[in-house]
């Protein structure tokens, strides 16, 4: 099972995470924390290496190196590269000791039965994986696999996170800082990623006609999305005390971004300042966005327009988490 087991001896815990972390899947069959108490909801998490290309055979390596040109002949994004490089890599080096031409359908079978389950890897990184080698083996010569039946995981469907409009505001109002401030009310009033705010430049904000313009967001689209009178107001106020250089929102070096982990912690901390007891992330300040237009009246097409959304079964989903119809349902229960 390419697995070994050792006996827990209390102490061993962290020495073994250690050792192994970054080359391997460290599983627990009865976990328990570092004080010896029991506790079978803990998860023990160790990161999987990251395959490097002396990993594999001279064969593999001159295949990866080509699907990488191939892929930024495409314009595909650095990261987007990034990581259908590292997962054809995995892959590849799960069969090194078999030539490219001869991989067939039974064998990728195999792989998520041997690796990707046996690690206990999400569906969606299942996924990106069937991405990855369906683009690779798109480009090889004399392939026994044939790409039409290569099957993909059945994900399941989540609904988004969302706050109510009034969580929403205790977390706004309870940020001091102006940059902090603006920087997480710019993100919820307008729908953004963490990515496309940190990029915002001067250029992009249009206060005359009410726009924010989105450049180069998900997917390589621009868009642009409504700017409200409040938000303006904020934005501006931000302006005269910060007056950054390049970029709208910039770190502690002049002309550098924003960095996403400190914006993240910032959202944290005003979420426990709010008394927020959920695990809220700057994503769910989008879904928020996304469910408050909704239950506002706003057509789906123009909350699809705003997102950035390229088709509207995307979009659709807020419809799940929107209250305006459930409210209205009267339960049985209320007439007995």
């Amino acid at each position: 099972m390419n697995c070994w087991y050792t006996s827990y001896k209390q102490g061993r815990t962290k020495e073994i995470i250690s050792k192994l972390k970054g080359k391997a899947i460290v599983e627990f069959a009865e976990r328990k924390d570092f004080t010896g108490i029991p506790a079978p909801f803990n998860e023990v998490k160790v990161e999987l290496p990251r395959p490097a290309l002396e990993d594999l055979n001279e064969e593999c390596k001159q295949k990866v190196e080509e699907f990488r040109a191939w892929l930024s002949s495409k314009r595909y994004s650095p990261n987007t590269i990034s990581v259908y490089i590292d997962a054809i890599k995995i892959f590849l080096r799960f069969y090194s000791s078999k030539p490219v031409s001869e991989i067939s359908n039974n064998d990728i079978v195999v792989f998520n039965n041997r690796y990707i389950l046996a690690n206990r890897l999400s569906a969606s990184f299942q996924n990106q994986l069937v991405n990855s080698i369906k683009l690779f083996f798109s480009s090889v010569q004399n392939t026994k696999l044939e790409l039409e039946l290569v099957h993909r995981p059945k994900r399941p469907k989540v609904l988004p996170n969302v706050l109510s409009k009034e969580e929403v505001k205790a977390v706004l109002s309870s940020l001091v800082n102006i940059k902090h401030k603006t920087m997480l009310s710019l993100t919820y009033s307008c729908g953004l990623r963490c990515g496309e705010l940190l990029r915002l430049r001067f250029e992009h904000v249009d206060t005359k006609r009410g726009l924010l313009i989105i450049k180069q967001g998900k997917g390589r689209k621009d868009r642009i999305v409504p700017l409200s009178l409040k938000t303006t107001k904020v934005l501006q106020d931000y302006l005269a005390q910060y007056k950054p250089k390049k970029y709208l929102f910039e770190g502690q070096n002049d002309g550098e971004p924003y960095d996403s982990r400190s914006l993240q912690n910032v959202l944290k901390q005003s979420v426990h300042k709010a008394g927020i007891q959920k695990p809220v992330t700057l994503h769910w300040l989008r879904h928020s966005y996304a469910t408050h237009l909704l239950e506002n009246g706003t057509d789906l097409r123009y909350i699809q327009e705003i997102l950035g959304h390229s088709s509207s079964r995307t979009t659709e989903i807020y419809t799940h988490v929107s209250t305006q119809s459930i409210q209205k349902i009267t339960s049985p229960f209320d007439y007995l």
